[in-house]
Formats: C-alpha cells, structure tokens, sequence
C-alpha cells in the first residue's frame, strides 16, 4: 500500500462504502492499524462526541464511517454474505499480513486462485468482510 495521499476530488468518486459502525473511533484506529488508513479531513462530531462522519483514504480509495445511532433507524453494519470490502494492492500478501496481525480473522486462505489472482478472505473484528485480492500478470489490465 503507498502513503501517497489522493487528492480528495479524486477520492470521493465512484461508489463508496458509509457503514454505521458500533464504535467509528475504534474502527478508525483499527483500520489504521490493519489496513494503513489515513483520515482525510475533519471527523465530525455530535454534541455527545458521537462521529458524525469520517472519511478515511485506504489503498486510493474511500471509506466512510459514522457512529450508529439508533435513533435514526438504521441497524448498524456487520458482517454478512451479501457485501465484502475488497482490497486490490500489487502488494497483496504485505496488506494480507499487516492486516491478520493487526487481528482479522482469516476466513478464506490467501492463495492464487483459479482466475490466476491471489486473493483471500477475512473478517475484521467489527464484523465486517474484507477480500485482499492481488492481481496476477495476466490479470493486472482488468484491475487498473
């Protein structure tokens, strides 16, 4: 992963992920910590302290965050099959390694697979899927 920042134009494009997190403090640190995460901008906050919004850069792209709050009437995000926070790095067994040491649990093996990438599976401690995928030779057009 690069510690070259995206200019924040360029990071709020295309589809990005805003979960409603248990705990956004904990789940910025963590990500900090698991997948290199910078955050981007100010972190916004009610008058209890609760985060409003973070925007946090991982990899070149975005991932936004707010503490849940059940008064808006949503369920807070958590793990499931129905979505998974996918990782492309050249670097893919480094992130897969920081991030099992930082304490993801792994769910599938990180492995070439038969599409010719590496790719493996895991669940961060909040619940979530995280897919760490890097792109074989072959393949590596497809993912730029």
């Amino acid at each position: 992963m690069s510690d070259v920042k995206t200019p924040m134009g360029r990071l709020m494009q295309g589809v990005i992920p805003y979960l409603a997190v248990p705990s956004a403090d904990d789940a910025i640190a963590f990500y900090r910590h698991a997948f290199g995460a910078t955050v981007r901008g100010d972190v916004y906050r009610d008058e209890r302290g609760r985060v409003l919004n973070a925007t946090l850069e991982i990899n070149g792209g975005a991932l936004m965050l707010l503490d849940h709050m059940a008064e808006l009437g949503e369920e807070p995000a958590r793990g499931s099959h129905s979505f998974t926070l996918q990782l492309v790095s050249d670097e893919g067994e480094a992130c897969w390694n920081r991030a099992v040491a930082a304490g993801c649990t792994v769910t599938v093996p990180f492995d070439t697979q038969f599409w010719g990438d590496r790719y493996g599976r895991l669940e961060d401690p909040f619940g979530l899927a995280w897919a760490i995928n890097e792109p074989s030779a072959a393949n590596i057009e497809i993912h730029r």
